[in-house]
């Protein structure tokens, strides 16, 4: 596991106020996720999100003159004294917070057997979230990790910085193309110093993060949103194929047409999603999953209301 600063001295990420530039074919993706992520933001994630997302507290917001029935522990007694007159002091809830998106962007990201990749997947699912916290005036940050920490961006607010967020993803180059996903865990510890929201996407294809997610989800409210392609459950009857593991380069000849064999990978792919689910239970985290093959909003939209309907019990 590599600790803060978890970067490779074989090769330094770009500086955090350096915005990336996107090759031309890629505009149209971008220009065509802000449109439906702003569109989601602000009809059908926007309740969703103002009931379950909420602020660290009270903060103060005036002082005014006593009313009877009003609670007398609110007097402000130094106020109070100067103006010869009972003055109270106002809070305000307090809604403000900072949403951090953890995004996994190994080179397992770059599979698809349906069009769009799990990282493209990713992409969309950070603008969706990262649109809904700045039109409620929340603030938003990224951590980009393969194997190591490849990029931060401190939280912010406004539609151009949702905008950066999402752009960071698409033109995301990492230099390591494994995954360990304990680097933005423990990243998020020195990023955020007071409890965020953090969504950890990934389609966690990895083992030895628990104990990272346990000490990061006791400090931050963490949600992680597990992206699955088709062909990480099923595979088709293809005869002979072979098979190459983008973040190791290893690869393997598999007889697809062997109904044993096709039954093995499901089954296979069945115990990692259970492990994954057991973990998520037994930490108390909400958790989603997406697909590449289906639209994600709805899976969103139960994430939100579940965590909503528990917050009002």
């Amino acid at each position: 596991m590599r600790f803060w600063p978890p970067w490779s001295t074989r090769a330094s990420p770009p500086p955090p106020d350096t915005e990336p530039v996107l090759p031309r074919e890629a505009l149209g993706a971008l220009r065509r996720i802000e449109i439906t992520a702003r569109r989601l933001a602000s009809t059908e994630l926007s309740g969703s999100y103002t009931s379950v997302f909420r602020g660290r507290g009270l903060a103060f917001s005036e002082v005014r003159l006593y009313q009877p029935g009003d609670d007398v522990r609110a007097i402000d007694w130094n106020v109070s004294a100067r103006m010869r007159e009972t003055y109270i002091k106002v809070f305000v809830e307090e809604r403000e917070i900072t949403v951090m998106l953890l995004v996994d962007v190994s080179a397992s990201g770059l599979f698809s057997s349906v069009g769009s990749t799990k990282r493209a997947l990713a992409a969309e699912v950070a603008a969706a979230c990262a649109f809904s916290a700045v039109e409620h005036g929340d603030r938003v940050g990224l951590v980009l990790a393969s194997d190591r920490v490849e990029r931060v961006v401190p939280p912010r607010k406004g539609r151009k910085h949702a905008m950066r967020v999402v752009r960071e993803i698409l033109a995301a180059r990492p230099v390591g193309t494994g995954t360990d996903l304990r680097a933005p865990l423990e990243a998020l510890r020195h990023v955020a110093r007071r409890r965020s929201v953090a969504f950890l996407l990934s389609d966690f294809q990895t083992r030895g993060y628990e104990r990272a997610l346990a000490l990061a989800s006791a400090r931050h409210d963490v949600i992680p949103i597990a992206l699955v392609d088709p062909r990480d459950e099923e595979l088709p009857d293809l005869g002979l194929v072979e098979l190459e593991d983008l973040e190791t380069g290893q690869s393997v000849t598999l007889d697809t047409g062997s109904p044993r064999v096709r039954a093995a990978h499901a089954r296979a792919a069945r115990v990692r999603r259970e492990e994954w689910t057991r973990v998520c239970r037994r930490l108390g985290l909400d958790h989603a999953v997406v697909r590449t093959d289906a639209p994600y909003v709805r899976p969103l939209r139960e994430l939100f209301l579940a965590r909503a309907r528990r917050t009002h019990r």
